[in-house]
């Protein structure tokens, strides 16, 4: 199972309570106050962590809680603080607020951090309220509750490289090609039911994220299928590979499903229709694939590329390809960055 949104209850610890007691020792009349403070309640963290690549862990846990803070002793013991709890996420999560669905944290980064609830201050025991006029106070303070709010949050994969296109369109079969992700493959539409991630390697300095993207259908920018569900995957990548079907098992034309699955990206986002494409026509040893990668080129006004997965052909072609675009577009970030610094 793939979870990418899921809401959470957090609540903060309570801190601990102030203690009263007084000094009781023989031969030492008048003691004296030494309560001690309580401790601090834990704090709720959401971290962001490499090594999640889901939500899943967290299903079934609706409500969140940290250690409270332990109350103080006698003798000047402060209590024990409260354990944080760290809720650990998949980079690219964002924390939004549950009521109001306002984004609180992006957490595009290893190890990024946002604190949700902040436990409560630990009370303060009698010993802190003893002055030359009152020497055998009595008062004390309970802690602080911690806060509490539910979370929405809400997973965006962070890929280098999105495959998009039709069902069937062999996007989970060049996923398995080019790096070690084993996704579901079968000969029917909407075999892939979410998204799948990959790391192509080259050597030991090479590599770049792969994320196989669920196939579209017309309507997907409305929410049509599991539209937003797919579309908002390939929000955070640099480059779109759009796969080509030349012999569609639906009896589509090749030509109107490309432009098909261009317009539901605009029509979700201006921005994801601007992004850096490469067409590929998929399944090259069949005999249709010249016919339509010639009438893609000719459309598009620049090559397309041709490689079967079964055979392997053209893969080279498109990995090496990739690793360029990725290296100019990098080029060009840091070329922006460095302008726009002030000087």
């Amino acid at each position: 199972m793939f979870v990418d949104r899921y809401s959470i209850e957090c609540k903060a610890g309570d801190g601990g309570n102030g203690c009263v007691s007084f000094r009781r020792e023989a031969h030492i009349a008048y003691g004296g106050p030494n309560g001690g403070d309580g401790g601090d309640g834990g704090d709720v963290i959401v971290v962001a962590d490499e090594n999640v690549n889901s939500l899943t862990h967290l299903v079934g846990h609706k409500h969140m809680h940290a250690d409270r803070g332990v109350n103080g002793q006698g003798t000047l013991k402060t209590g024990k603080s409260g354990d944080h709890l760290e809720i650990r996420v998949p980079p690219g999560t964002l924390v939004r607020d549950a009521a109001t669905q306002d984004i609180l944290a992006d957490l595009d980064q290893h190890d990024a951090r946002y604190l949700v609830a902040k436990g409560g201050h630990g009370g303060r025991g009698n010993k802190r309220f003893a002055t030359s006029t009152n020497r055998a106070p009595r008062e004390f303070e309970r802690g602080e509750l911690g806060e509490s709010r539910k979370i929405m949050l809400d997973l965006k994969l962070i890929a280098d490289v999105g495959l998009i296109g039709k069902p069937n369109a062999g996007k989970s079969t060049l996923l398995s090609r080019l790096t070690r992700a084993t996704p579901e493959i079968a000969d029917y539409p909407f075999t892939t039911k979410y998204p799948n991630l990959g790391v192509v390697r080259i050597g030991y300095d090479r590599q770049f994220v792969l994320a196989d993207i669920p196939g579209l259908i017309e309507g997907a920018h409305a929410g049509i299928g599991l539209g937003h569900e797919f579309l908002r995957h390939v929000e955070r990548t640099k480059i779109l590979v759009h796969l080509v079907e030349p012999l569609p098992s639906d009896q589509t034309d090749p030509l109107t499903n490309y432009r098909s699955i261009r317009e539901e990206l605009r029509l979700y986002d201006e921005s994801l229709a601007e992004r850096p494409e490469l067409i590929v026509v998929t399944k090259c040893e069949l005999s249709e694939a010249g016919p339509i990668a010639e009438q893609l080129e000719a459309e598009v006004g620049h090559p397309v590329l041709r490689l079967s997965a079964v055979t392997g052909k053209g893969l080279p072609d498109l990995i090496n390809q990739v690793f360029d675009l990725l290296k100019e577009i990098k080029a060009h970030s840091l070329a922006a960055a460095a302008i726009a610094e002030p000087v």
